[in-house]
């Protein structure tokens, strides 16, 4: 995958997801109201995996099924890397919000979904330009750095995800496309196996989490907000945690 259509997804990704992270957040906290942000996080974690495993699979499933050409099966695959770039992206957004650290512009959302992604390489990259060393993605919110200025440090950090990212999937790719069930298998773990590494670089990035919920005024901070836009993917209406599909 080139770096111009990583960067498009990216960009396409952090679009569709922004509207809805603040609403995502609340929902588990509304079912799940004692807990800490910590476990909420963890909640966050395993529903990212479990999303990340199942779309493997299905993309791995579909090429087992009599009548499902290659050419179709391809399809389902480029799209399915385009779900991983979103579900990814609601991830770090999501933790980023349990953080305190809502992010209202394109441009630094898109660094820090690829400061989460890469990790500590992505972190001091970030850091260099918005001029810290610490509580980097913090800073990345406040700093007053051009847009310009961190539109040309996704760039490079999508550079760095391309190279990272998209040449480890590629065999996954083109494994799920095996028959008789074997993609399905590889296409469930190899998803799995990526998606853990984004969850362990984006503990890293974003460090312990706080230890209470924020308090303003004697109420707990939920985020949300009047007229916020409505969300371009449904929030779960079935009870669970878990985003739903696409709509």
């Amino acid at each position: 995958m080139t770096l111009t259509a990583v960067s498009k997804l990216l960009d396409k990704a952090q679009r569709l997801q922004a509207p809805q992270v603040k609403k995502y957040v609340d929902s588990i906290r509304r079912r799940h109201p004692d807990e800490s942000p910590q476990q909420i996080i963890e909640r966050l974690e395993k529903h990212y995996l479990r999303t990340v495993t199942g779309t493997g699979s299905a993309v791995g499933a579909a090429a087992a099924v009599p009548g499902v050409g290659t050419i179709t099966a391809m399809g389902a695959a480029t799209g399915e890397t385009a779900l991983f770039l979103e579900t990814s992206a609601l991830l770090a957004l999501a933790i980023a919000e349990v953080h305190g650290i809502p992010m209202h512009d394109n441009e630094r959302r898109t660094a820090l979904v690829l400061a989460v992604a890469l990790g500590e390489e992505g972190i001091l990259a970030v850091g260099k330009v918005v001029g810290s060393r610490s509580g980097t993605l913090r800073r990345l919110n406040q700093s007053t750095t051009p847009d310009s200025r961190i539109g040309q440090l996704n760039r490079k950090l999508a550079g760095k995800f391309v190279r990272r990212y998209a040449i480890k999937r590629a065999p996954l790719i083109f494994g799920k496309l095996l028959p008789a069930g074997v993609g399905a298998l590889i296409g469930g773990i190899g998803n799995r196996a990526i998606g853990k590494k984004i969850v362990e670089n984006a503990r890293e990035a974003f460090g312990p989490a706080p230890v209470h919920w924020q308090v303003i005024d004697g109420s707990v901070v939920t985020g949300e907000e009047p007229g916020a836009i409505p969300s371009v993917r449904s929030l779960p209406t079935d009870g669970s945690d878990r985003p739903v599909g696409r709509v």
